[in-house]
């Protein structure tokens, strides 16, 4: 179904950036008695369907929430995996996003990447630099907080002292990036945890229980609907 033909206003009014924090991959798991693993698994299978989504229906730019700053203290079992799980979707996945002129960048500190892991996202990065219009962002080991601490330290060291709210956007790792339009949280949780809290200023936020894999099609559309009715002032 194309979410246009029902509600007219969703082609005028498709959000240019969109930033997803992917919850629920675990307690998906554990709702169906399978590994956590599964669940990560599952969970980077439905990344893919929703970029896929997400850029047919017109989104320039989508930014996903892959693993946080504070992620790393999780079970060393469970981060090793992960990162596993990450270089595989580097050579598969992403890959096949590549393929279709979606530009990949990466989000956050990189020289905690794994080495195997920053060689793939390096090489995914470079091979996709000159295609043209959509982006896929992947905010990994990333924390805003962490970003705007590194904005500042840049802007120290430059010598600067004193800043407008221009040259912190400017420094930061995100700089050349659009502020998002609307967020999406799935996962039934209603927090934003440190996920582009300077870019989000004015974005239209969305919270759903469904769990990250189990996010559908009719759902993603049902959010775009909504988001086409509302009205996006900006204070003013």
């Amino acid at each position: 179904m194309d979410v246009s033909d029902t509600y007219p206003d969703v082609k005028n009014n498709i959000p240019h950036c969109i930033g997803i924090i992917m919850d629920g991959n675990r307690r998906y798991a554990r709702a169906l008695g399978i590994s956590t693993f599964s669940g990560h698994r599952e969970g980077l299978r439905t990344l893919k369907k929703v970029s896929v989504w997400a850029f047919d229906a017109g989104v320039r730019t989508l930014i996903v929430y892959a693993f946080s700053t504070e992620n790393w203290q999780r079970p060393a079992k469970e981060v090793s995996y992960l990162m596993r799980l990450f270089v595989r979707a580097c050579t598969n996945e992403l890959d096949e996003l590549a393929e279709r002129s979606i530009r990949i960048r990466f989000l956050g500190e990189k020289e905690r990447m794994p080495k195997n892991l920053l060689q793939q996202a390096t090489r995914l990065e470079k091979e996709t630099e000159n295609a043209l219009g959509q982006t896929l962002v992947i905010a990994f080991s990333y924390g805003s907080r962490a970003e705007i601490v590194n904005a500042m330290n840049v802007l120290m060291h430059s010598g600067k002292t004193s800043v407008t709210e221009g040259d912190i956007r400017m420094a930061m790792w995100s700089a050349s990036l659009p502020d998002p339009d609307l967020i999406i949280r799935t996962g039934g949780e209603q927090r934003l945890s440190n996920f582009l809290l300077f870019q989000m200023a004015y974005s239209e936020l969305f919270f759903t229980k469904t769990m990250w894999p189990a996010f559908t099609k009719q759902e993603f559309e049902g959010i775009l609907s909504w988001y086409a009715l509302r009205e996006h002032r900006h204070g003013k």
